[in-house]
């Protein structure tokens, strides 16, 4: 999912907290604007990272290069639309990641256009948030659960066929490995997010 070496792991690190820290603020803040007071109650409605990193699926990540936080709990039936809202907090928080690598896109457009000092290492660091924000929100959209694709999947179809996806939670760290280690998908999602911030970034460049 990310880099190896050491130039991305020093200069990853603040993309990799901002990543994980939004994406699951965002599902907490969605949760409680559609009615249900779990997250506020559970402490993860704020900002703060040692509400939402999970220390552990902080080290996969890096040793193995996919990771985790700590899940926001929800109560769907607290929702008022119960099917909106899933598919909504669901959402919520690969779409926050991806407005968080076009500000961070713009920002550094702006400073460059104002020719303030800067150097190569905050323009890498700057860059790395872009790459790595895409690229959370990419990774939570696949169909596995419990990543975010796989609720926006089971809230779609049919009791039966979602409850078959929800079985699949067991073998989901295997099937990854398999995904991003035997097979081209990790070049496939690689491509795919250098792909979202050319868009970004062109589309950006448009009004500079």
């Amino acid at each position: 999912m990310f880099g190896s070496d050491l130039m991305w792991f020093i200069a990853g690190i603040p993309g990799i907290l901002i990543a994980m820290v939004v994406h699951e603020y965002s599902h907490a803040r969605v949760a409680v604007a559609m009615g249900d007071m779990t997250p506020r109650l559970m402490g993860r409605l704020t900002l703060n990272p040692t509400a939402h990193i999970d220390p552990i699926g902080l080290l996969m990540l890096f040793i193995v290069h996919f990771g985790w936080a700590k899940p926001v709990m929800v109560n769907p039936r607290n929702f008022r639309d119960m099917r909106k809202g899933e598919i909504l907090v669901a959402l919520a928080g690969p779409a926050s990641n991806l407005v968080v690598a076009f500000l961070t896109i713009v920002f550094m457009l702006l400073y460059a256009r104002l020719g303030l000092p800067t150097t190569d290492g905050f323009f890498t660091v700057m860059d790395y948030l872009v790459i790595i924000n895409i690229n959370f929100a990419l990774f939570n959209i696949l169909p596995l659960p419990p990543l975010d694709g796989s609720r926006v999947l089971m809230t779609l179809l049919p009791g039966r066929w979602a409850y078959e996806i929800m079985r699949l939670e067991r073998y989901t760290f295997i099937i990854l490995i398999a995904l991003f280690v035997i097979g081209p998908f990790g070049k496939l999602l690689a491509m795919a997010s250098l792909k979202i911030r050319w868009l970004m970034v062109h589309f950006m460049a448009l009004f500079f």
